[in-house]
């Protein structure tokens, strides 16, 4: 059973164009959120390594490009330091490089500037929903018997992958896509589909961070990620999990 959220949650955003900035923190503190606004990289990576235990921010709204450290370099040292934190990326560039590379050093999702409160809010509200599903899943037994496919588990609440026998190091999000996957095996999911269910919303246009996330999750599990043996397409109709052996 999942605890009660905190309330409020606190929300750490680090944004260097005061005007977007002040946008920023005034819908998310009309919405409910205690907000903590800076406009720098650093000052984001100083702010929550000095933060004592518990009092750490429940969300970091990071802009890209930032003077001094840039969103990438302060996620980068969050994860580097053990940092869990989940990170929403803003980001004027649209490249396929620029999502991945975010991706790749942890954060958790990313929006493409200009976009709507409404969004931004409904993507903090899926972050955050999913972050505390991820703390109950911690808390469930230790002794939980693996999901098992051929040669990979999965133990949900351990939050742990072997392939082959070997640890898989995912991001949190990576694991989350993998789980849903290996709990429906062989059913198949579009792209809009996997993003409502794992991302916790479903727009137009971002369909293409589920084919990111599952080629990353390719390149781990996979001995071929051209030859998948586990995350499979169906062309046409999307993705699913092999069927369970």
């Amino acid at each position: 059973m999942l605890r009660p959220p905190r309330m409020p949650r606190r929300i750490l955003v680090a944004e260097d164009q005061a005007d977007i900035r002040d946008l920023l923190v005034m819908n998310l503190q009309q919405a409910g959120y205690v907000v903590h606004a800076v406009p720098d990289g650093s000052s984001a990576l100083a702010a929550e390594l000095a933060a004592a235990p518990g009092e750490e921010s429940d969300l970091l709204v990071l802009d890209l490009m930032m003077p001094g450290l840039d969103g990438l370099e302060v996620c980068k040292g969050l994860r580097a330091r053990g940092r869990d934190t989940p990170i929403l990326m803003l980001t004027a560039k649209s490249t396929e490089l620029d999502r991945v590379l975010g991706l790749e050093l942890g954060a958790d999702d990313y929006l493409t500037k200009p976009f709507s409160m409404a969004e931004l809010l409904a993507r903090v509200k899926a972050l955050l929903r999913r972050a505390d599903v991820r703390e109950a899943a911690l808390t469930a037994s230790a002794s939980e018997r693996p999901l098992a496919n051929g040669e990979l588990q999965v133990w949900p609440a351990k939050r742990a992958v072997a392939v082959r026998g070997t640890a898989a190091e995912l991001t949190a999000l990576e694991f989350d896509l993998l789980l849903y996957f290996a709990q429906h095996p062989g059913r198949v999911f579009s792209r809009a589909q996997l993003l409502d269910a794992v991302w916790g919303y479903s727009h137009d246009g971002y369909e293409h961070t589920v084919t990111t996330h599952i080629n990353r999750l390719r390149s781990k599990l996979e001995r071929d990620p051209m030859r998948p043996e586990f995350v499979l397409t169906v062309r046409g109709a999307g993705y699913k999990f092999r069927d369970a052996t």
